[in-house]
């Protein structure tokens, strides 16, 4: 299996690296799955500064795999998509659509305020989720880390990534 070099960062305007479960609920699962979180921070939802800290993170040669979450829901703060899609190269447009399906699962019609999107930036695959744990928790458990293993077939974004360094 390849190991990657993540990034995990928290978009928020009310958490801390103290109270962050949702980052720290990312961080043990790509560690668990033989990966490394090699970056990690906890920002304010404002556009700007988002795409300071992901562009650093996109042009670094060692990360391969950035995760986002919050700023992805239906609110003022919702700051996420607008801020990182122009970065893509190319968008995963069935990321979104499936967070989305799979969420209906657990939490109905909720599920359509949630802009979930991932795309590819520089060989760097970036995934935008929900802040809520549980939503991280969806994410990695149904999608992110099969897309992460490069034994995952019959396709994964391992084997894209790790091309970058």
């Amino acid at each position: 299996m390849i190991s990657l070099n993540c990034a995990v960062l928290t978009i928020s305007n009310s958490r801390t690296a103290a109270n962050d479960t949702s980052g720290d609920y990312l961080v043990d699962q790509l560690q668990r799955a033989g990966h490394k979180c090699i970056e990690r921070s906890v920002t304010k939802s404002n556009v700007y500064e988002l795409r300071k800290i992901v562009s650093h993170w996109i042009a670094n040669p060692s990360i391969h795999v950035i995760i986002t979450n919050g700023g992805t829901g239906f609110s003022p703060d919702k700051n996420t998509v607008a801020a990182l899609e122009p970065l893509f190269d190319q968008t995963v447009p069935g990321f979104g659509e499936l967070f989305r399906q799979l969420s209906f699962e657990d939490i109905g019609s909720a599920a359509i305020q949630s802009d979930a999107i991932a795309g590819l930036a520089n060989h760097t695959v970036i995934f935008c989720i929900p802040g809520s744990t549980d939503a991280c928790r969806l994410a990695w458990a149904r999608i992110i880390r099969d897309q992460l293993n490069s034994k995952h077939k019959p396709c994964n974004f391992a084997d894209h990534c790790a091309t970058k360094s």
